[in-house]
């Protein structure tokens, strides 16, 4: 296999003895997906899948800035201010199939999460086989900050962290460092930077039966202590609370700065988005699989998309116009009508996800 382009080389394939290598190549726009994106990989995928010659998958980014920074919300603030509906659908329809193909891929999928890692990023390397994180790596669900919810089977990743981390990185948008998100479970490995080559190499020249983890071994090395591990102590006392407020409120009580720093972080942000996104981590623990996670995901991102001014407001505010002060709706937690979150729960997507 040699190095080969797909339409407008926002993805490279390439590989060699065994080793099918993607890489997303936007550089410039941290290869945010997008739906030429998706497809690109998805093509690749279904060629991959039965061909003897690819039996490991390799998944990384372009450029020194990071693996993913997520979807095109620019494109998605434009799909809905637009009302293309069809497109909306499409987009996630697309995106949750290949997050879902990835997890359950017959050969093993290695992504490398290096650098910024965000939204979208997570759907593609959150879900692989081997999930691999550098010194650099910046892991984050960020959407509340958009006025949104964390998709991509995000969900599912944040309810199985441990404690009530996941209520903590979901409502607040937190970033983790390769520590964190191994201590979250977001990743397996932390493979220092500097090593990633003579580990690419390792994976080509791979004699049997080396299995790709047992290489990935060779190269991990253990990162400091998590700082969500050492504030867990104030994570879980106050993100147990049953709702927004009474989580804010037990922030407020608490003596660390960190945790009154949160309550400030979550008083400015979109009250729909908290509320609803406390409700769906929660969900999603009792949920049976990832891919029950993606649909319960693809009802309620379509919900914001159709129904909710927040998701272009928050995109605008923080991608198109830069000015960082959202006006959302409701602003207050106070006026948020107390039916809101059941009324996105039980709104049904045309088509379905699945």
């Amino acid at each position: 296999m040699h190095a080969q382009r797909i339409d407008d080389d926002s993805v490279l394939v390439g590989g060699r003895r065994g080793l099918g290598h993607l890489t997303l190549n936007r550089p410039r726009a941290i290869n945010a997906l997008d739906l030429g994106m998706i497809r690109a990989l998805h093509l690749t995928l279904d060629r991959w899948e039965h061909d003897t010659d690819v039996d490991v998958v390799l998944l990384d980014g372009a450029g020194e800035r990071g693996f993913c920074a997520g979807g095109d919300v620019r494109a998605l603030h434009d799909m809905v201010r637009d009302g293309r509906v069809d497109d909306v659908h499409a987009f996630f329809r697309e995106e949750y199939a290949l997050d879902h193909r990835i997890a359950t891929f017959r050969k093993p999928v290695i992504a490398i999460a290096d650098g910024v890692c965000m939204g979208g990023g997570i759907g593609l390397a959150g879900h692989a086989a081997i999930r691999i994180v550098t010194e650099t790596s910046r892991l984050a669900m960020p959407e509340t900050r958009i006025g949104f919810t964390p998709d991509v089977g995000g969900s599912w990743l944040l309810a199985r962290a441990p404690g009530r981390i996941g209520e903590y990185l979901a409502l607040t948008g937190g970033t983790m460092d390769a520590a964190d998100a191994l201590y979250a479970g977001f990743a397996d490995h932390m493979v220092p930077s500097a090593h990633l080559e003579a580990l690419y190499e390792a994976l080509e020249n791979r004699a049997d039966p080396s299995s790709p983890t047992e290489l990935v071994l060779l190269f991990d090395e253990t990162p400091e202590p998590s700082r969500l591990e050492t504030a867990r102590v104030w994570i879980d006392d106050a993100f147990a609370a049953d709702d927004v407020d009474g989580i804010i409120a037990r922030l407020r009580e608490r003596e660390e700065p960190e945790a009154r720093e949160t309550a400030d972080l979550l008083d400015s942000s979109a009250p729909t988005a908290l509320a609803v996104t406390l409700e769906a981590v929660r969900r999603a623990r009792g949920l049976p699989s990832l891919r029950a996670a993606l649909a319960q995901e693809y009802g309620l991102v379509l919900w914001f998309a159709s129904t909710q001014p927040d998701l272009v407001e928050g995109i605008r505010a923080q991608v198109v116009d830069k000015d960082r002060s959202p006006s959302w709706s409701p602003v207050r937690r106070a006026d948020l009508p107390p039916e809101r979150v059941a009324e996105a729960f039980a709104y049904e997507p045309e088509p379905a996800l699945w």
